[in-house]
């Protein structure tokens, strides 16, 4: 399968002493729904930033569509659409006339048959008349987003898209990332802090936290319920991380190098005495070893743990 982004070593630093995002990479497939996740502060809109060449990399490297973005912003961003944060609107004018202006603006030629219909896609085709200042957030978001697909792109970029919504703004939002990939086919990255909404979306997905990737692969892998999550403590845990990566047990892997102070791993629980037994052969003592039983568990612990600036 193509990759529609690879990202390689990617470093963001502000000043000398805060690194937003860390040594990341990861890839996103086309077709995938990927779910960006991580804590409030862990370096996903920094992160989706850099992809929208909105602000530039400390270090690393960004391919998307097969090409260097640094070298080749202006093609790609023609092919790309986004929401980041709270979407800007002309409040006083109505959906049709914000969609109408923002494809003027984008350069892009629409007939009034066709914002309708962009504005059908996304559930407001009956509201088109109305003034956006009587549109919930939820209403507001799906007009977002029906800007960004102004341009028809191959990849949507979508920051915390469901923030502040309802239950039934976020259902909504959420069919409709569903009916951009599977009906239009369409690339879509969304990021979240709510691990429960990304597992309805995604097809793959990476975790990251204080700009570090945690965890990243197929949805349907991550969320086997037949394996445990363990996280394993032992006297020395770089050398066990490290002992783990050259070996049979690395595809059972979940922490990155990034954060070595961690060694957790997916596995049938009938395979941990065969794991304690190799680790105790690799002359690394085992302090304890301890069940999490679903990603989700993982996820509430790292995140309810850390504290961001």
């Amino acid at each position: 399968m193509s990759s529609v982004i690879q990202v390689q070593g990617l470093t963001k630093k502000f000043g000398f002493q805060f690194t937003a995002v860390n040594d990341l990479s990861f890839s996103v497939n086309k077709g995938d729904v990927y779910g960006f996740l991580g804590q409030n502060g862990a370096g996903k809109s920094t992160t989706i930033r850099m992809l929208l060449s909105l602000i530039e990399p400390t270090a690393g490297h960004i391919e998307i569509f097969g090409l260097p973005l640094a070298s080749n912003r202006s093609a790609i961003m023609k092919k790309v659409g986004a929401v980041i944060e709270k979407p800007a609107m002309y409040e006083y004018l109505t959906a049709f006339q914000n969609l109408k202006i923002f494809s003027a603006l984008s350069g892009v030629s629409k007939t009034k048959k066709q914002l309708l219909h962009e504005l059908g896609v996304v559930g407001l085709a009956a509201r088109a008349n109305d003034l956006v200042r009587t549109f919930s957030q939820g209403m507001k978001q799906r007009l977002a987003i029906a800007m960004a697909m102004v341009n028809d792109p191959q990849l949507i970029l979508l920051d915390e898209p469901t923030n502040g919504l309802d239950p039934q703004g976020i259902a909504d939002i959420r069919n409709l990332i569903l009916q951009l990939s599977r009906e239009q086919g369409k690339t879509v990255l969304v990021s979240s802090h709510l691990l429960s909404e990304i597992e309805q979306v995604a097809t793959r997905l990476i975790i990251i936290d204080k700009g570090c990737k945690l965890v990243e692969g197929d949805s349907k892998d991550l969320f086997d319920t037949s394996k445990t999550v363990v996280e394993i403590n032992t006297l020395h845990n770089e050398q066990a991380l490290e002992k783990l990566l050259h070996s049979n047990w690395s595809g059972q892997l979940l922490v990155d190098r990034c954060n070595s102070k961690q060694v957790v791993m997916q596995l049938d629980e009938k395979q941990l005495p065969s794991l304690h037994k190799y680790l105790v052969e690799m002359g690394i003592g085992v302090l304890s070893v301890k069940p999490m039983h679903s990603l989700e568990d993982y996820f509430l612990q790292i995140t309810s743990t850390q504290k961001y600036v």
